[in-house]
């Protein structure tokens, strides 16, 4: 008799796996980006519903519109509740490494996914640029400031450029605080398990006008809040 963790394992992989090809075709067709991003939204919320994660959202203030979400990592499962739980009109800035993986890479194209370079300073300043320039027209975007997550337990340092392109386009940057995805899919482990997840948006900031470093500033102060509400170990050893 097969162990109920691995039946759960079995059923919960083919939940996702049945919903993401069901998305595939109407992905292809259909017309607009408003449509796809809601047709993804309806397809993270139902999957994350039917494997038992069901997602708690509390906002201490409204989304404001433009603004840029900031959130912690720690897990493949965090893209999944951004998508459930913010509105279409987001877009995600991602590594561009997840545009080679065949499935997810179309389905996050179609999506409108602005891909980032990381580790090559040509490509990385010209991704950099494009997203500043986004923001700058009114864009509201969704960063994972980690840019990765770790197996051990842990708030990364946070990269300036979430910030940058928040100064630069004078829109606040709303931290978001995600717990229970590391429980619910652990890093390294190849078996979710159910679990509920949180959501807080945290109250918005701004840049200080005219300071000299004021990227660094809304970016420590980002991961501060994000710190304390999380009560994640400041894996840095010290602020970011």
């Amino acid at each position: 008799m097969l162990p109920l963790w691995f039946i759960y394992a079995l059923y919960a992989a083919s939940v996702f796996l049945a919903l993401a090809l069901l998305a595939l075709p109407p992905l292809a067709v259909l017309p607009t980006l408003a449509s796809r991003r809601r047709l993804i939204q309806w397809v993270a919320r139902a999957s994350l519903t039917l494997m038992g994660m069901p997602v708690r959202v509390r906002w201490r203030v409204p989304l404001p519109d433009p603004c840029i979400v900031v959130a912690n990592h720690c897990s493949y499962l965090d893209g999944v509740v951004l998508a459930a739980v913010l509105p279409p009109r987001f877009d995600f800035v991602i590594k561009r490494e997840m545009d080679s993986v065949p499935l997810a890479g179309f389905l996050l194209r179609r999506i409108g996914v602005q891909f980032v370079t990381r580790g090559n300073r040509s490509g990385g300043s010209r991704d950099t640029l494009r997203v500043i320039r986004s923001a700058a027209r009114g864009g509201s975007l969704a960063f994972f400031p980690e840019g990765t997550f770790h197996r051990q337990p842990g708030l990364l340092r946070f990269h300036t450029g979430a910030f940058a392109a928040a100064e630069r386009a004078g829109a606040p940057v709303v931290p978001l605080a995600i717990l229970g995805t590391r429980r619910c899919f652990a890093p390294g482990s190849v078996l979710p398990r159910p679990g509920l997840i949180a959501v807080t948006g945290l109250p918005p900031l701004w840049a200080a006008p005219g300071h000299p470093d004021s990227a660094a500033v809304l970016r420590d102060a980002a991961r501060a809040a994000i710190l304390a509400a999380t009560g994640e170990v400041d894996a840095t050893g010290a602020n970011a």
